[in-house]
């Protein structure tokens, strides 16, 4: 469990850059260094200027730069709070809390890292690729979308690892789901880490159970104070109802409850 200070942050928009007519990629910074952040972990955006959007939008923390002193944001233009977002202009400010939650843990051992993602679902993990690669490990990302168009970032993955890819039209690695990739037959992973929509993690975690490999997968519970004060996001688990934005949103699926 990661348990390092919270901070709420002015952070200034150092650029704003459109991956796809759904997708932008936010680069926050300030003056002083940033906090200590962990893949996996993220942040609570403040949206001004709405009439329903008094609640906070939690946000996985995509990378954090520290050569830039940096963080980027994914946001998937969903809902009026991220339509806002990608709406700022460089030199504006956004006010954040974070770092929160539990993030991916850093195995122990040799071997490659099985980083498996889809959709926006994609954000944390090259952040943790990052991570992996500087202590030692091997990362391998497994990317899924609908098309090749959706395929995010390609290139700032290839920096970290070998990139496979999946789409389900096949414009673009082998066609079909992520789960249908031929490496899953052909190599064993020290270790599968996910995250992306619910029915993809769960189908993660089978092939885990059924390889005998340890897994981590990210939940996408819905989330609005990210403290784990308002229990929105609760997720069934072998410990009881536990709040994913506190406890999570990382867990072993060994912990969840999932009927696999």
């Amino acid at each position: 469990m990661n348990t390092i200070k919270k901070y709420e942050l002015n952070l200034r928009v150092s650029a704003v850059i459109c991956l796809h007519e759904r997708y932008v990629l936010l680069r926050l910074t300030q003056d002083e260094p940033l906090p200590s952040m962990f893949p996996g972990q993220f942040v609570e955006v403040r949206v001004d200027g709405g009439q329903h959007t008094f609640l906070r939008r939690p946000i996985s923390i995509n990378f954090v730069d520290r050569d830039r002193n940096e963080l980027w944001l994914l946001v998937a233009t969903v809902g009026e709070g991220t339509r806002w977002m990608a709406t700022l202009q460089t030199g504006d400010t956004l006010n954040i809390i974070g770092p929160l939650g539990n993030g991916f843990m850093t195995p122990a051992g040799q071997g490659e890292i099985l980083l498996v993602g889809g959709g926006v679902g994609v954000a944390p993990l090259l952040y943790q690729g990052a991570w992996l690669r500087e202590h030692g490990l091997q990362p391998v990302f497994l990317l899924g979308a609908r098309t090749a168009k959706d395929l995010l970032l390609l290139d700032e993955f290839r920096k970290y690892g070998e990139v496979l890819l999946t789409t389900e039209d096949g414009s673009a690695g082998e066609r079909g789901f992520v789960t249908q990739h031929s490496v899953l037959q052909q190599r064993q992973f020290l270790l599968i880490q996910s995250c992306g929509p619910t029915p993809m993690m769960k189908a993660v975690a089978r092939y885990a159970y059924q390889v005998d490999t340890e897994c981590e997968v990210s939940l996408e519970n819905m989330m609005a104070c990210g403290l784990g004060a308002c229990l929105c996001c609760v997720e069934k688990t072998v410990e009881g109802n536990l709040c994913v934005c506190k406890e999570g949103p990382v867990f072993n699926i060994k912990r969840l409850l999932w009927q696999l």
